[in-house]
């Protein structure tokens, strides 16, 4: 009898930090797609962001996993920040088909800007075969197909995800001026990030 495959969502970010809006959007694209599970992974260096703007990987690792400990189809991996240098989209798909194995199906999920700039990722060339994508769209951004360079059409899904519009951006800013956080992110995260005095100058 034929193995069933192992659809993993892929939700790669800098989750700096992690909060209820990247919560929702997962949850409601596991349960929109059948997923088995949802795998965050946090990036090591991402190319496009600017070192001073990211605490550490290991801050947003473990942020992570304290936000996701309530959802047992919910699990964070370091594979990106072990491995070191810039995380790459392709090379974290290729190392996770060698740790899930043969019957892995992956479903890698984004926001609908980033889908729109997918043909300038590194080696994008061969992601079509390695990967379905998720596109996710966030509050006041409208994406159509027309505009996912042609090679990515058939691989893509698009679909609006009645999240909070929360942005890692805006909390850092509310932590600089001193103002809360409460229900933005997960009361644990809120907890870690006063501990250890994350983005109070950054």
């Amino acid at each position: 009898m034929k193995k069933d495959l192992f659809k993993l969502g892929i939700m790669g970010g800098t989750f700096n930090p992690i909060h209820h809006g990247h919560l929702a959007a997962a949850e409601f694209v596991r349960e929109e797609f059948k997923l088995d599970e949802i795998l965050f992974v946090p990036s090591g260096e991402p190319p496009h962001k600017h070192k001073g703007e990211i605490t550490s990987p290991e801050h947003r690792w473990t942020m992570s996993l304290l936000a996701i400990g309530s959802n047992e189809c919910f699990s964070v991996s370091s594979v990106e920040i072990d491995r070191g240098g810039e995380s790459y989209t392709r090379d974290t798909i290729l190392e996770l088909k060698k740790i899930y194995g043969a019957r892995l199906d992956c479903y890698f999920i984004t926001g609908a800007d980033a889908i729109a700039e997918i043909s300038t990722w590194h080696k994008s060339e061969n992601l079509p075969e390695l990967a379905k994508f998720i596109a996710v769209s966030r509050p006041g951004y409208k994406l159509g197909m027309s505009k996912i360079d042609p090679r990515f059409r058939r691989c893509t899904y698009l679909i609006e995800v009645p999240a909070l519009a929360i942005s890692s951006t805006e909390i850092r800013e509310r932590i600089r001026k001193g103002k809360t956080i409460k229900y933005l992110v997960p009361e644990i995260v809120e907890r870690y990030i006063h501990k250890n005095k994350l983005y109070q100058g950054v």
